[in-house]
């Protein structure tokens, strides 16, 4: 087994991936998850609300697109590696424990368009304004999302004698730390070691990535999901030659790691996008009745979008009422309700109820 002591310099592994909370685990994986969703929701709310958005126009959206992205992440990593969780000897039941590890980005993206199309259909704007303010959040929760597989002592490469060589142990994802040797009680190390920290690749070209996408926008003002388009393409690149250095168990296809026949895939679909789809940086404009205009920066109306009012009382308008806001006004109603007979508002009715039932019964 090759320590690390036989090397310059290394980066150690974390030793512990899950914290009890009393009889709730905390696991470092699912808690930079949910860290990653924060900062991109915190970055396209900053960006919508320059581009004239009302606020907390992101928490709707996310309401949407983050259910359905983790679904989709999900499926891809399980679409794509199904012995893992298929084969003779493996748990199926396990292709549901998001929280250790396995989300295809890919996969998190296509699902998550869908969720988002939806939220932006009921709030009237078009997909592309969401997407462009989006895109430099996007990278930045993968960025964040890479620690949780750090802590989990999975994502890394090949075999490196550079002085940041990575020292992974063997892991436990149930119980959220490294293997022992039962005899001497020592952690047991992955052999072969100290490896590549593609984790630690991933999340720096994640970080390049967003710098890259905001800088661009901020000088050229993309438009119609050009910026989401640039911030895929830009990805692509380093996913593919990072994932390259991968040596984790994956499936080939002509040689080649199938994350890689995506990535190329999806690579060419953003130029072209990029290349072939033109138009003005899209804002918003919000009159005091809910009505939603899309505009240019300069607030001259876009043709191709329509004024819609999405809480408007007729039946297209209410179709896309949004369902959060029926579902609070639901809840503020019901609590009225409780805290009412909390304060005796209710007594007199409840007097005039029993009054009647007694006068029923003769």
């Amino acid at each position: 087994m090759t320590g690390p002591v036989q090397y310059l310099a290394t980066i150690p592994s974390p030793t512990q991936g899950v914290w009890n909370l009393g009889p709730i685990p905390i696991r470092a994986y699912a808690l930079f998850i949910i860290l990653g969703i924060v900062a991109a929701c915190a970055i396209t709310e900053y960006r919508l609300r320059q581009r004239g958005a009302p606020k907390w126009l992101v928490l709707d959206m996310a309401l949407y697109a983050v259910p359905f992205g983790l679904i989709g992440g999900r499926l891809y990593h399980v679409i794509t590696d199904p012995e893992l969780y298929f084969a003779r000897g493996r748990h199926p039941i396990e292709a549901l424990y998001i929280w250790q590890g396995g989300l295809g980005i890919w996969g998190a993206v296509a699902l998550g368009a869908f969720g988002a199309w939806l939220g932006c259909r009921r709030a009237g704007i078009p997909l592309g304004l969401l997407a462009d303010a989006l895109a430099p959040g996007l990278p930045v929760a993968q960025a964040v999302g890479r620690l949780g597989n750090y802590f989990n002592n999975e994502l890394y490469g090949s075999h490196t004698n550079l002085p940041w060589g990575l020292v992974v142990y063997q892991w436990d994802l149930s119980a959220g730390r490294p293997e022992v040797d039962p005899v001497t009680g020592q952690r047991l190390l992955v052999s072969g070691g100290p490896f590549h920290p593609t984790f630690l690749y991933e999340l720096l070209w994640d970080l390049g990535v967003a710098v890259l996408v905001y800088l661009v926008d901020r000088r050229y003002r993309l438009g119609r999901g050009r910026a989401f388009a640039l911030y895929v393409a830009a990805y692509t690149v380093g996913r593919f030659w990072i994932e390259a250095l991968r040596i984790d168990t994956a499936n080939h296809f002509l040689g080649v790691r199938l994350n890689d026949w995506v990535s190329l895939l999806v690579l060419a679909g953003a130029v072209a996008y990029l290349v072939r789809i033109k138009g003005p940086q899209q804002h918003m404009r919000v009159d005091e009745d809910g009505t939603v205009h899309i505009v240019t920066a300069d607030g001259t109306p876009i043709q191709r979008y329509p004024a819609v009012n999405p809480g408007s009382d007729d039946p297209e308008g209410a179709s896309r009422n949004d369902w959060v806001a029926t579902a609070r006004a639901r809840t503020r109603e019901a609590w009225a309700s409780v805290t009412s007979r909390w304060s005796g508002a209710d007594d007199e009715d409840e007097d005039q109820r029993g009054e009647r039932q007694r006068e029923n019964q003769k």
